[in-house]
């Protein structure tokens, strides 16, 4: 690697802690570079992300730049060879706290090795012409999965015109999975109560095919104003944005609102997303989780309170770890009454059975790791049917015009 990518990578590594994610800390760097190839840029984040995936690995008495050396020859090796790596030495991709916290897998933690897959969402229908017309994209299955795209190309994807005119969103195949378990219909009303910048609310007004509203809340203002970005240039329109900080007090704008639908993709620990974001790996500790937990589980219980009988919850986060879900489903289940669990279906298997609840994998799914569970308040009983007099005949049938 060029001494200068090196140290502009060694910059990154240094600035990057618990308080400023190393992602974050990169596209900074990236941007304060003048005349920067767009694969001198890509060399460095690749560069970055193999340190804090193979740091177990090196010597810490060793120089920062030959770390990153090493690192990088670790990676390649990997991506040539993946089996080359034993089994025995998996363990050191990850801290020691998180065997205690959810069942590792050497499968897993392999995965976790792996550069992560581009995927892109395409509008509903629109997967297969797009990806004729992006090249280098093969459809993650047939049907709905067809519009959910692996981008194997090295093109810059953000200035091509299918970008700029909202022809597709990059989004992980997780994520597009969750939109399609919710499955909205139109002329409904759902709410993405932890919208973030949008990525899964675009999906949910896509998928009613612009019919219905979508209420899309965060509790931070600039995330729902980089939302009302994304959605202009997606042309949609089905929408409406309000703050909300996760409590029982509901955005004034809720005023008597029930839902048919409600998405609670709550903030977690992250540790389904450590293949792409691996520096989280080193960051993230116990505390968070449990605090995330007892969080996600208020969350879940106030939200709920705004879903109408007959319409479906639905409780997402990209971890794994045992307390932020099962813990999570079995809290909300002993505080609340009411809610039938909702069956989860197999989309990339739909042979499968469905399950109460859903993870999934990132060695199965090729993306990040997901947690899904879902439920239903069940429609009170209509009036029942008044008997038919004894002497009714049935009417006779009108003549054919």
């Amino acid at each position: 690697m060029h001494e200068r990518l090196l140290k502009i990578a060694s910059v990154v590594v240094t600035r990057a802690d618990r308080n400023m994610a190393a992602d974050r800390v990169l596209r900074t760097e990236l941007r304060s570079q003048r005349g920067l190839m767009p694969q001198e840029s890509r060399a460095i984040s690749r560069a970055v992300f193999a340190y804090y995936r193979w740091v177990g690995w090196l010597n810490a008495a060793d120089a920062l730049p030959k770390r990153l050396e090493e690192a990088a020859e670790l990676q390649q090796a990997f991506r040539e060879h993946p089996q080359s790596t034993p089994d025995a030495e998996l363990s050191r991709a990850v801290p020691p706290w998180i065997f205690e916290h959810l069942t590792v897998t050497f499968d897993w933690l392999r995965s976790l090795q792996s550069e992560p897959r581009l995927w892109l969402r395409a509008r509903r229908g629109t997967g297969p012409a797009l990806a004729e017309k992006l090249g280098d994209c093969v459809p993650a299955g047939p049907g709905i999965l067809s519009d959910i795209l692996e981008f194997r190309g090295t093109k810059d994807l953000f200035v091509t015109p299918e970008m700029q005119s909202g022809a597709f969103e990059i989004q992980n195949i997780g994520s597009q999975l969750i939109g399609h378990l919710c499955a909205p219909r139109r002329r409904e009303t759902w709410w993405d109560a932890c919208a973030g910048e949008g990525g899964k609310m675009l999906h949910l007004a896509d998928l009613m095919k612009s019919k219905g509203l979508v209420w899309a809340t965060d509790r931070m203002e600039w995330r729902l104003k980089n939302l009302r970005r994304r959605a202009a240039r997606a042309q949609c329109f089905n929408y409406r944005t309000a703050l909300w900080e996760g409590g029982a007090a509901m955005p004034p704008e809720f005023e008597g609102a029930q839902f048919d639908g409600i998405l609670v993709d709550a903030p977690c620990s992250g540790v389904g997303t450590w293949q792409r974001n691996p520096h989280a790996r080193w960051t993230t500790t116990p505390d968070d989780v449990r605090e995330l937990a007892a969080k996600q589980t208020g969350m879940l219980v106030n939200a709920s309170s705004c879903l109408k009988p007959g319409g479906k919850l639905f409780y997402v986060v990209c971890t794994l770890t045992r307390a932020e879900t099962l813990g999570v489903v079995e809290a909300f289940n002993r505080q609340t009454s009411g809610f039938e669990p909702l069956p989860v279906p197999d989309l990339i298997n739909p042979q499968e059975a469905p399950a109460p609840y859903r993870t999934l994998w990132p060695e199965k799914t090729g993306g990040n790791g997901m947690f899904i569970a879902a439920w239903q308040k069940p429609a009170p009983p209509g009036p029942p049917a008044e008997p038919a007099p004894e002497t009714a005949t049935a009417a006779p049938a009108p003549a054919e015009s």
